[in-house]
């Protein structure tokens, strides 16, 4: 009986090292890290009336920039947006304000400007009661298309 135990735990021992040294391929090369070069969209709020970028607009900017770095950014489309408070021609010029301060702002951070198209919607959709703000309008959204180099 004790020799019966001992036979099955060296069979054991024998087995489980078996699977030990059978090494495969490494980890790297049968599972592919996923990119973060592709396409996707943000937005940079501004204050009020403002086409100033805030800190925290140069945050957002940076940390996207830095995010695709690297990558090939084929396209970059920056709308410039503003409220429905005031003349039309004064949202169009603020949001056209707004769209330059960030299509600047990405290529001081290295994008190629070449591929940026820089647009302004003004206050155009923008829908509101009389003395209702709406603060989610004074914002640019960029649509960056990337892809691994």
């Amino acid at each position: 009986m004790r020799f019966a135990k001992f036979v099955a735990a060296a069979a054991l021992v024998a087995g489980l090292s078996a699977c030990a040294s059978g090494r495969g391929p490494a980890r790297e090369t049968i599972v592919a890290t996923p990119s973060d070069c592709r396409s996707q969209t943000f937005e940079v709020y501004f204050a009020d009336g403002e086409a100033r970028l805030t800190e925290t607009a140069r945050q957002v900017i940076g940390m996207t920039a830095t995010h695709l770095q690297g990558c090939d950014i084929q396209r970059v489309q920056v709308i410039g947006l503003a409220d429905a408070s005031g003349p039309a021609s004064l949202n169009q010029n603020l949001s056209q304000r707004r769209a330059t301060a960030v299509a600047e702002a990405l290529a001081a951070a290295g994008w190629p400007t070449p591929v940026f198209e820089v647009a302004a919607a003004g206050g155009q959709g923008a829908t509101v009661a009389p003395g209702v703000t709406e603060p989610l309008r004074r914002r640019t959204e960029v649509m960056v298309t990337a892809a691994p180099r």
